[in-house]
């Protein structure tokens, strides 16, 4: 029972990290649910105390990953057309361009939403999409990150589970 916990919880920790660049999946809670599930083996032990911080931290990540793309774009000087736009254009472009949608689409949807709000704005607009997509890379790599911590704290793990045996 115990190697099916520990497969099951190795895939929500890889789908954690892919999580990270797919919007669709909460990446460093997706991971953390690995830990959690990895916490039930029976040669594995977890910190209760390193659980509970672990989760508020990810949970934490996934309500900033919310208002790190809006700072983003407040911070260049954008409004509520690029952000609307950003979040649009996301939406479009990881329906229709695929991975490349996930970068391209929140630039141009901040681009053409503050367009709309501001016809003869086209610095600020693009201005604006500038802060939409560094607002997303920002995001991106602090979810990467965190979900690479919690694959590192899985395989430190594991290799106490390896000596058991």
């Amino acid at each position: 029972m115990d190697i099916l916990l520990i497969f099951i919880s190795g895939f929500f920790i890889l789908l954690g990290i892919a999580g990270s660049f797919l919007p669709i999946i909460p990446g460093p809670m997706t991971s953390w649910l690995g830990i959690f599930i990895l916490s039930f083996t029976q040669y594995v032990i977890i910190d209760k105390f390193y659980l509970f911080l672990s989760f508020l931290i990810a949970l934490s990540i996934f309500i900033l990953d919310y208002f790190i793309p809006v700072l983003g774009v407040k911070k260049f000087g954008g409004g509520k057309g690029s952000i609307l736009g950003s979040s649009i254009g996301l939406i479009c472009g990881l329906l229709f361009i695929g991975p490349f949608g996930i970068l391209l689409g929140p630039f141009f949807g901040a681009f053409i939403g503050e367009l709309i709000v501001n016809t003869n704005n086209k610095k600020g607009a693009l201005k604006a999409a500038l802060g939409s997509l560094i607002g997303f890379l920002s995001g991106v790599f602090l979810k990467f990150v965190v979900s690479i911590a919690f694959a590192i704290f899985y395989f430190k793990s594991l290799m106490s589970f390896t000596q058991v045996f």
